[in-house]
């Protein structure tokens, strides 16, 4: 008896509309886990750097013989513009240019100044590794000129010994030359504008999702969609006013879901680093476009819930549903905080951007870097999608498969009769 009702169960469960958007998943996350799966082995790299020398000192000279032992130099010359090209050429990381008075100053008791120019592709949190191997660098090249100056002398200010230089920094940044700032800086301050948005939108894809998942299959289970479907209304008003229903409650929740974690990330944020005076705030048009976004991706998260819905029998059969769009939300979350989309590989970009969920994801970041056309391509994109996901929608409830869970073979070949006689 107890074997009958574990086979029932199994077959219950183990169909296909619960296994394939698993598969799927599975398929996504080895994707995700080659991306970003080595760290380990990026971190263990040498930085590649280009090298400007104008100084030719006794301090430059180890400044020098640090840099090219810890460092894979892919530009050793004296002209700024032709070694910025090739670091550029070869992906580099930075270019350091050490002026001709570096030794001179340190001598006379100054700090000596390096000029670093970063080559900055991506904000994501990985993006920020290779960044930070040349921070190390700098730190190396501090420590090699401090144990030079107590060798050669100990009348130098000890202030001077423990920082014996100091930096004059730009980054350059998907066309934009920002003065002051490293990548690491740039990277921290993009994060902390943009990281709210991605977990937002996740917790809003997953509530909203899994309660019109389960409200399908709670309503199949109770016989209320039939009588729904018995009323003098059509099927794309139904399904419109769910999905619009649904997003509204939405919205609701993200706006008091984000002004609770606003508030609760503006407790860690000790910077006194103002965005607009890097031309990098947002206007009033961008946050109108972030929110035209969000509202959009929450619409085909629904809408998509909205197909996967009428696949359920009953409230139990619809939490297995509820996982895909779990999945896929989550995975959008976890792209977009640790890589940024340009620094992805070809395949997993287009999966990116197929995800409905990652668009409003990607907003702020490329807002503030004046990428409307990844905004507003995006927007495009996921009206479309779900204009598709409503069509679909739409055709499943004017077809017997949202009662039964399948067509009949019997209503497809009295279907297939009448077209005959007719």
């Amino acid at each position: 008896m107890i074997g009958n009702i574990i086979k029932k169960e199994f077959k219950e469960l183990f169909v296909l509309s619960t296994i394939l958007p698993i598969v799927v998943i599975a398929v996504v996350f080895g994707l995700v886990g080659q991306t970003i799966g080595n760290v380990g082995e990026t971190m263990k790299e040498k930085p590649v750097i280009g090298i400007v020398d104008m100084d030719n000192g006794d301090f430059s000279d180890t400044a020098m013989s640090v840099l090219i032992e810890k460092a894979e130099v892919i530009y050793d010359g004296n002209d700024a513009e032709e070694g910025l090209e090739e670091v550029r050429e070869e992906n580099g990381v930075a270019l350091l240019v050490i002026p001709e008075n570096f030794s001179q100053n340190l001598y006379a008791n100054h700090p000596g100044e390096i000029e670093i120019y970063w080559i900055m592709r991506g904000a994501g949190i990985m993006d920020s590794i290779s960044s930070g191997a040349v921070e190390g660098l700098i730190q190396a090249v501090n420590q090699g000129i401090s144990t030079k100056l107590i060798q050669e002398d100990s009348s130098f200010d000890p202030a001077l010994v423990l920082a014996p230089t100091q930096r004059v920094e730009t980054t350059f940044f998907k066309g934009k030359e920002i003065e002051g700032l490293s990548s690491s800086q740039l990277g921290n301050m993009l994060s902390s504008q943009s990281i709210a948005i991605p977990i937002v939108v996740m917790m809003l894809i997953i509530m909203a999702g899994a309660s019109v998942i389960s409200s399908m299959g709670m309503e199949k289970e109770n016989k209320t969609l039939e009588t729904l479907l018995t009323l003098p209304v059509r099927r794309s008003h139904i399904v419109i006013g769910k999905i619009v229903g649904s997003a509204l409650v939405g919205m609701i929740m993200a706006a008091i879901y984000m002004i609770g974690f606003s508030r609760y990330m503006s407790s860690f944020q000790i910077s006194d680093i103002n965005l607009a005076d890097f031309g990098l705030a947002l206007g009033m048009q961008d946050y109108l476009l972030i929110g035209i976004s969000l509202f959009v991706a929450l619409l085909a998260g629904l809408s998509l819930c909205i197909v996967l819905g009428t696949f359920a029998k009953n409230y139990r059969s619809a939490q297995t549903l509820i996982f895909p769009i779990t999945a896929l939300a989550m995975i959008s979350m976890f792209i977009t905080m640790f890589k940024d989309f340009d620094t992805i590989p070809a395949v997993l970009r287009i999966l990116v951007f197929a995800t409905p969920f990652s668009h409003p994801m990607m907003a702020v970041r490329a807002l503030m870097l004046d990428n409307y056309s990844l905004v507003i391509g995006g927007i495009a994109y996921t009206a479309i999608f779900t204009a598709i996901m409503i069509a679909v929608a739409v055709r499943i409830f004017n077809s017997d498969r949202l009662l039964t869970g399948s067509v009949q073979k019997r209503v497809a070949l009295g279907k297939l009769l009448w077209g005959f006689r007719r």
